[in-house]
């Protein structure tokens, strides 16, 4: 087994349409489309919702790449979203715009969606981080996945950034999670023995009409169909671009270590999926803010132990790419000042009111872009 040299990066963003003066969601994606692309190309692109528009940065090498390419994104998207009298948010969930009153984007792929999932895809009002990972050796990307499947709870925890939901608390630090995990092929992946079960249970799923094609599979960790990478998609859309950097460089560190520990041939951790499934619920409620699961250990610990456990874990792969002191400070900042839902709570709490929360998603999407 050769060592894969090159680790290049690609990052997706879902952001929220907002009306500058109401703050709701604003079915306006497709007039902010044609001036975005003007900049952007290809690069933004239409979701699942007329509110939601969707930019993914070109493949980086560096997170130096990451952090210009997003920050390039979101300085175009707010631009062009103010001469429409509109805003750009980055949260996993509006505060309190209703589901009912969302339209969905007249595309095939998603009115397909829509009537085949009907209430479950017409409430799927939500918004996303996907980072992908260069790897194209199928059967590497499989053996990541079945090792870096036991980390996505901190991973999860330190984006969590969707808190409310149709104007209430939830509860949770992360709901969207909870709306998303009600999909059939959602949540974490099982743990495969070869690259041929994988392809044969693919298969099956398509030969019984569980899925149209393998671009259906929407595990938190995935082997894209069209692309030689291997994409994470567990987390909420970062308020910030440091806290989109973080992740993108977590994510590249572990894909990394996970692919060092398979050409080791340092064996997997079978952990039950009913554990990881635990594991992924408690970051979902709680975040940073209590106790979370430790697959490897089988036991809970504080937040912040299994954050340390999660950095200690990278650092070597960190360090070969030169990304260990950004990482490392952002995420100790992260731990500090709170996640995004944490801070989105600490808005809403002041004065109660939800207005309040849509401006500082709105201002945080912009730290540090527009003056740039």
């Amino acid at each position: 087994m050769a060592v894969q040299d090159a680790w290049t990066i690609g990052v997706e963003e879902e952001y929220q349409v907002i009306d500058a003066t109401t703050r709701q969601l604003q079915p306006d994606a497709e007039r902010l489309l044609h001036g975005a692309q003007a900049a952007l190309g290809d690069d933004v692109q239409p979701e699942l919702m007329q509110s939601q528009i969707e930019a993914a940065t070109a493949v980086c090498a560096t997170l130096a790449d990451v952090r210009a390419a997003l920050t390039q994104a979101r300085r175009t998207l707010i631009d062009t979203a103010a001469k429409h009298g509109d805003r750009l948010g980055a949260a996993g969930t509006h505060p309190f715009s209703n589901w009912r009153a969302q339209q969905t984007t007249p595309k095939a792929r998603y009115q397909g969606l829509s009537h085949h999932f009907q209430r479950l895809a017409r409430e799927l009002v939500i918004f996303g981080c996907h980072v992908h990972v260069s790897i194209p050796d199928r059967a590497a990307a499989l053996a990541v996945m079945n090792r870096a499947r036991i980390w996505l709870t901190p991973l999860l925890a330190l984006a969590a950034n969707s808190p409310f939901w149709q104007g209430e608390d939830t509860g949770y630090a992360s709901f969207r999670t909870e709306l998303w995990s009600r999909f059939p092929m959602a949540g974490p992946p099982v743990l495969f023995e070869s690259l041929a079960e994988y392809d044969q249970l693919v298969e099956t799923l398509v030969t019984t009409e569980s899925i149209k094609d393998a671009t259906n599979i929407y595990w938190d960790i995935r082997l894209p169909a069209r692309f030689p990478t291997i994409e994470f998609r567990v987390t909420d859309v970062c308020l910030t671009v440091d806290e989109a950097v973080m992740i993108a460089g977590l994510t590249r560190g572990l894909v990394r270590t996970c692919y060092e520990q398979w050409v080791a041939h340092v064996p997997v951790v079978a952990a039950r999926p009913e554990l990881l499934r635990a594991a992924h619920w408690r970051a979902a409620r709680y975040g940073l803010e209590a106790t979370l699961i430790d697959v490897l250990a089988g036991s809970s610990v504080p937040a912040r132990q299994l954050v340390e456990q999660l950095l200690t874990f990278v650092r070597p792969a960190l360090e070969e790419e030169g990304d260990w002191d950004e990482v490392a400070a952002l995420v100790r900042m992260t731990l500090q000042r709170g996640t995004g839902a944490q801070r989105q709570r600490w808005a809403y709490q002041r004065a109660g009111r939800w207005e309040d929360v849509v401006d500082l998603i709105v201002s945080e999407t912009a730290q540090g872009v527009m003056d740039s």
